[in-house]
């Protein structure tokens, strides 16, 4: 497969003790200020840099030159494990990069800002410049990828009856739960690991069948997104192979299909070139849902060929009437 280059539309690179000391995140909820406060008190080290790249959409091949990736799908949510070299976290981001950081939500984005605290002075710097806090423009893509982010600690989001969470803290949970809750459930991390991202917007669900043109817009956030974590692993790391961790990406308030959004997903990482495809399933719902959205896209493939025109392979996703599903509220 030949190798394809993103457009970068610019690219801003970061020392994090003076990013934070400049454009400190706004925290808005004080669940979140405590947060931050075990993760970086006063006089805390920050090592390395952080790099932010924002994107512009990427064209679609004209015809299906698919590679081989390995896609692993694995219980549970992220754990952040091994080493960071060509290792990408998908983050399910918001039109509005990180926008929600410093409010009393802690949904998927919310929860890495918050592990990762430098995600929020980085959105801050943004505003200050004046240039785009964006992933997405004029309803196209513009994936953002943040390299080095310190994950500086660890949420326990899960439902712990004897920690007093009966019911987790997830979402809209966080901010309803007694303060005193969050002590057992963070963990800091001493020293800190270190994180790439690449935050992506699904599009907002309607009612009844997806478009056509909906299923595309899909494809080419992932493609993008992919295309350009492949893009800077190799100006990085050129001999390390290239990892995307995913999930059910747009499948929470978004109200996205699970079976589509992963049937795409595979896709768009075997159109980028992508090594490795790590699928985060959460549970055993979440791993049927996977197998299925995997089984469709091997079934499309199948009634084509390799080299077909790409619209076609479209089309015959579109031909699956996968329904919208709906907002889970968080």
């Amino acid at each position: 497969m030949s190798a394809m280059t993103p457009t970068c539309l610019f690219r801003r690179e970061y020392e994090p003790t003076a990013l934070l000391a400049a454009h400190p995140p706004v925290l808005r909820h004080p669940h979140k200020q405590w947060v931050f406060e075990q993760a970086c008190p006063p006089g805390a080290t920050h090592a390395g840099r952080v790099e932010l790249t924002r994107w512009e959409a990427a064209q679609l091949p004209a015809t299906r030159e698919l590679v081989a990736t390995e896609c692993l799908a694995v219980p549970g949510t992220y754990d952040y494990s091994g080493d960071d070299a060509g290792v990408w976290h998908v983050n399910f981001a918001d039109p509005q990069l990180f926008v929600a950081y410093g409010s009393g939500l802690l949904a998927q984005d919310e929860l890495q800002a918050a592990e990762h605290p430098v995600l929020g002075a980085l959105r801050e710097a943004l505003l200050a410049e004046g240039v785009p806090a964006k992933t997405e423009e004029q309803g196209a893509a513009t994936p953002v990828l943040i390299l080095g982010a310190e994950r500086r600690c660890a949420i326990a989001t899960a439902p712990d009856r004897a920690a007093g969470r009966p019911f987790g803290l997830y979402g809209n949970r966080f901010a309803a739960a007694p303060l005193k809750t969050l002590g057992p459930a963070v963990r800091v991390l001493r020293p800190p690991t270190r994180t790439n991202l690449i935050a992506i917007a699904a599009p907002v669900g309607h009612r009844g069948p997806y478009f056509r043109h909906q299923l595309e817009q899909v494809l080419v956030t992932a493609y993008t997104g992919f295309l350009a974590a492949r893009s800077e692993s190799r100006r990085r790391w050129p001999d390390q192979p290239v990892e995307v961790r995913t999930g059910f990406w747009g499948c929470g308030a978004f109200g996205g299909n699970r079976h589509a959004m992963t049937l795409l997903q595979l896709l768009a990482a075997r159109l980028a070139g992508i090594d490795r495809l790590r699928f985060h399933t959460f549970d055993l719902m979440g791993q049927a849902a996977f197998q299925t959205g995997s089984d469709d896209l091997e079934a499309v493939l199948a009634r084509g060929a390799p080299g077909e025109p790409l619209p076609g392979l479209i089309e015959r996703i579109a031909d699956l009437d996968y329904e919208w599903g709906v907002s889970d509220g968080n």
